[in-house]
């Protein structure tokens, strides 16, 4: 079947709410026409939706396996949508792709927001019947607009959102077929096998990523964020830079790491990065249970979808880039601007973030597809499910009255913490041959260092990847504690550079060894 998502995902709503689906058992032009048109208003600008006919639905859920299609009728069926579309106003056609599921023939159909909205159809197709309607989508229902909701569909008529607009100073040769392979076999599409050999721009008509007459075909935004090896190029300053201030943000030493490139290699580069640089896991030993607490500075998952989110909801019109800062005990993830204002920040003090229509229907299709957001509604109630499984504490948001921006603070967890304040303690005034002076990662340390060790070595004792926040949190309070010293200590950034114990430091693992 030709639709850049897997059928499977479409039956079990994976990737896609079931706001956006439609289940029809039978061929009822009426009902399609309807739905279709409902479809092409996009009004939360979700993307559109699709019509699965041949498959019938009980409690919103799809009956499997499918009634389906007598193999005689799919081409009639084909044929009449199109003319149903020329009875839109203005005219309107979805993509429609034929496919079989469990020996059964079905039809499923992409109806995406269309680009000239609003789009009414005809009330009844009776002979004779003039009256015509706009038609929206309310929850997982198809109705037909009210006074008040027309007042505001026609105030979206102009308002295509940025990220499914035409770009006009773009080529067909700015998309990369290798990124849309590679996107279409994360996905695990069955438009993937048929990439190899389709005409190139058939192939991104079929995925919705270009647009205009076959004599001027020009990529869509999104097309461009996802399939384009350096869109920042088009829409400057689209990176996440992720910035490191291991002794706080006034400090002197701080690291900077920028993330570029399509948005969901951009994103995943990114997490990965944030995953083995900063996530740490401690385990809490019982003597009276065998159950031991095991726990994280920062739950990963909340990161990922506080970073996911950003990504979605920016605005690529503004030039700001999405930053990450990682201070000695939060993290902060900022983006422009700020949530719609319809959320008032009471709500967003009690974490109800209840508006619907997204800024970027289209970059939210794609990250859905690739299981990197959800886009129900349901992103801030999975972070605090994460966050309250890890113990940490609440997230807090912040905004300003004009919704510039949109910045989520993480507070590290409440045990590291503690180790924090114990380790800046040990820095400045260190308790050499205290029991209460050292952690246990710096007793580690002084052991390997009984023998010449290279920085490299000494990270791998405590299983740190960063080299500046390790010589930071570890070596540093070790040197000026005067346990350990450098075999060249004239030239401290020698590649050549080696630490071993000094008898100070000989004497104090001897104390512990009595202890």
């Amino acid at each position: 079947m030709n639709l850049p998502i897997n059928i499977t995902d479409l039956l079990t709503a994976r990737t896609v709410e079931w706001e956006r689906l439609e289940f029809k058992a039978g061929w009822n032009p009426q009902k399609v026409l309807h739905t279709m048109c409902a479809f092409a208003n996009d009004f939360h600008n979700l993307g559109g939706g699709y019509i699965i006919i041949g498959v019938g639905e009980k409690d919103g859920r799809p009956v499997l396996p499918p009634q389906g299609i007598a193999t005689g009728k799919l081409d009639a069926i084909q044929k009449e949508i199109v003319e149903l579309g020329y009875r839109m106003v203005p005219y309107y056609h979805p993509i429609m792709a034929p496919c079989e599921i469990d020996g059964k023939h079905i039809l499923v159909l992409w109806a995406m927001g269309g680009q000239t909205r609003p789009y009414k159809a005809p009330v009844s197709l009776a002979k004779g019947e003039r009256e015509f309607a706009y038609y929206i989508r309310k929850g997982s229902v198809t109705v037909r607009a009210k006074h008040q909701d027309e007042v505001e569909l026609m105030g979206l008529a102009a308002t295509v959102p940025y990220d499914d607009r035409m770009n006009h100073v773009s080529t067909l040769d700015d998309l990369d077929l290798g990124l849309i392979r590679a996107y279409l076999k994360q996905v695990k599409s069955n438009l993937f096998a048929e990439a190899a050999k389709m005409d190139f721009v058939q192939l991104c008509r079929r995925m919705n990523i270009v647009d205009g007459p076959d004599e001027a075909v020009r990529p869509r935004n999104v097309g461009l964020m996802f399939f384009n090896e350096k869109p920042a190029g088009f829409f400057p300053q689209t990176q996440i830079d992720v910035m490191h201030f291991p002794e706080g943000p006034g400090a002197d030493i701080f690291t900077e790491k920028i993330f570029s490139g399509p948005l969901h290699v951009m994103l995943q580069e990114a997490l990965s990065h944030i995953r083995s640089a900063v996530i740490e896991e401690k385990i809490v030993k019982h003597p009276d249970r065998p159950e031991a607490d095991r726990f994280f500075n920062y739950p990963f998952a909340a990161i990922e979808e506080a970073l996911c989110n950003a990504v979605y909801h920016r605005s690529y019109e503004i030039r700001e880039p999405i930053e990450v800062r990682i201070l000695p005990d939060s993290i902060t993830i900022s983006s422009f601007p700020g949530p719609d204002r319809s959320i008032r920040k009471k709500d967003m003090r009690e974490f109800r973030f209840l508006s619907r229509r997204y800024r970027n229907r289209r970059v939210g299709e794609f990250l859905k597809e690739l299981e990197m957001t959800e886009g129900r509604g349901t992103g801030i109630p999975k972070m605090l499910r994460a966050i309250q499984t890890n113990g940490s504490p609440a997230p807090v948001f912040h905004t300003d009255d004009d919704r510039t921006y949109f910045l989520v603070e993480l507070s590290i967890h409440p045990f590291f913490a503690e180790a924090l304040k114990q380790e800046l303690v040990t820095q400045v005034t260190p308790q050499v041959g205290t029991k209460s002076a050292l952690s246990r990662h710096q007793v580690e340390i002084l052991h390997k260092c009984c023998e010449n060790s290279t920085l490299i070595d000494l990270m791998a004792v405590v299983e740190r990847s960063d080299r500046t926040k390790f010589r930071h949190q570890f070596l540093k309070p070790l040197l000026e504690a005067g346990l350990v010293e450098m075999t060249i200590p004239d030239k401290p950034t020698s590649s050549k550079q080696k630490y071993r114990l000094t008898i100070k430091g000989r004497q104090l693992l001897e104390q512990e060894k009595k202890r």
